[in-house]
């Protein structure tokens, strides 16, 4: 909670998996209303995972952002367009070069409203053939979340000119605000 204007603000969560963790992090940040994205893990078996394990691909988790969002600034329906839209929702564990079940396209849900509204968008999107495959997010609750490690944190902001981020994120952040 944070005070505005000597209103009190409660901020909301949010919880996506749509490949590298770096991307995702470097769109959501970029949204007006949203407090704060980290890089974690979420949707597996084992507590307190490294990025190696999780690469590894044995612990079940997929890389995920948190966004903290003020949802009078932006709204949980504004977050899920863009999610669909920053990333490719119909390839099974793989976003580009990023291959492996941590990769996956997921939706962590954090309530009943939160997961209404993603089957809700995600049936329409279905229904006007927005995608020309079957979308395979995976839509489940949320049932643990692990900070990634300090220097996967505000990646891109930090490491803009590293070759990955010149290569994959820049152009992907390019696109995906073009539109």
């Amino acid at each position: 909670m944070s005070l505005d204007d000597e209103t009190e603000v409660i901020l909301q969560e949010a919880t996506f998996g749509a490949g590298c963790f770096w991307c995702v992090e470097a769109v959501f940040e970029r949204l007006d209303g949203v407090v704060d994205v980290s890089s974690g893990y979420s949707g597996g078996n084992s507590e307190n995972p490294t990025y190696d394990e999780v690469c590894s691909g044995t612990t079940g988790h997929a890389e995920v952002i948190r966004i903290l969002f003020n949802s009078e600034i932006i709204t949980y329906e504004d977050l899920l367009k863009t999610f669909w839209l920053s990333h490719d929702p119909t390839t099974l564990n793989r976003q580009g070069g990023d291959v492996g079940s941590q990769y996956r396209s997921v939706i962590f849900h954090h309530s009943d409203e939160q997961k209404l509204m993603a089957k809700k968008i995600k049936l329409d999107l279905e229904k006007n053939e927005i995608f020309k495959e079957p979308i395979v997010t995976e839509i489940s609750p949320l049932i643990n979340y692990y900070s990634a490690e300090n220097y996967h944190q505000n990646y891109y902001r930090l490491n803009s000119t590293a070759p990955y981020c010149v290569a994959v994120i820049k152009p992907k952040l390019e696109k995906f605000f073009s539109k």
